[in-house]
């Protein structure tokens, strides 16, 4: 994980993902580690459509980022 190289990362998943997610972070000892999702599909949406997702989740990315739960240096 990147945050043991102490670079704050937040993952972006669409939610058909939520489990795959989940089984990684507790593979990694971080179960409760904050996750951001996005409607799915996202393949196939055109620039203006994805700059929307984007601009949609980017308080979301932001919140996760302050989360306490998030890992701190020494952990994962």
């Amino acid at each position: 994980m990147l945050e043991q190289v102490e670079v704050p990362a937040v993952p972006v998943i669409t939610h058909l993902f939520r489990d795959t997610a989940k089984a990684m972070a507790d593979s990694w000892g971080a179960g409760e580690f904050p996750v951001v999702e996005t409607p799915h599909p996202i393949a196939g949406l055109g620039q203006a459509d994805l700059d929307k997702a984007a601009d949609a989740l980017t308080e979301k990315i932001l919140a996760a980022l302050m989360d306490p739960r998030r890992p701190v240096k020494g952990q994962v």
